[in-house]
């Protein structure tokens, strides 16, 4: 039966960061990757840009949820991301607004710099937000964005080759909050 545990896992070295330092967006489209084994091995051609949101602070988060339900026999992957944008401006506004419109695929780059895919299937839906200009003079003022995405697998991560691929098609388009 394929779906038998394979291997152990040993305690890891303390050597890992958490948290995101960029997410790379993508306009949906089908099979923007090829995934062999758990790892993204190729970027379509058919992506021609991507768009880099730096990051910085803490809160900028991916997290799974596999649930496997007996009855149905199914197995279904909640990816949720949560991404924190300091500072309100017109121009991140309009994107925020087509990011809701949309559903892009999203590549997120970890402190520990792995890459993973999130969307794969379907593209990443903004579930939630919260656009905020704080009340007193130290509260943040920025933009708190939920994009979640319902996969059968875990997010996959990128291969060295295919984030080679991805970093070549970043838009030189920047918004300067």
């Amino acid at each position: 039966m394929a779906c038998l545990i394979n291997s152990g896992r040993k305690i890891p070295c303390k050597d890992t960061l958490g948290g995101l330092v960029a997410a790379y967006f993508i306009n949906y489209i089908e099979e923007a990757f090829t995934v062999v084994n758990g790892e993204a091995t190729a970027l379509n051609v058919g992506v021609t840009e991507a768009f880099k949101y730096e990051l910085r602070n803490d809160g900028n988060i991916l997290s799974e949820s596999p649930v496997s339900d007996k009855n149905t026999g199914t197995t279904v992957n909640t990816q949720t991301l949560n991404l924190v944008l300091p500072k309100l401006d017109k121009e991140t506004s309009l994107q925020v607004s087509l990011l809701a419109k949309g559903r892009p695929v999203i590549v997120v780059q970890g402190r520990d710099g792995s890459y993973k895919v999130a969307g794969l299937s379907e593209g990443m839906d903004l579930t939630g937000s919260d656009i905020n200009s704080g009340g007193a003079h130290s509260d943040f003022s920025g933009y708190n964005l939920t994009f979640t995405s319902m996969e059968g697998e875990n997010a996959p991560f990128l291969d060295e080759a295919t984030i080679t691929a991805l970093l070549a098609i970043v838009s030189a388009t920047n918004i300067e909050a």
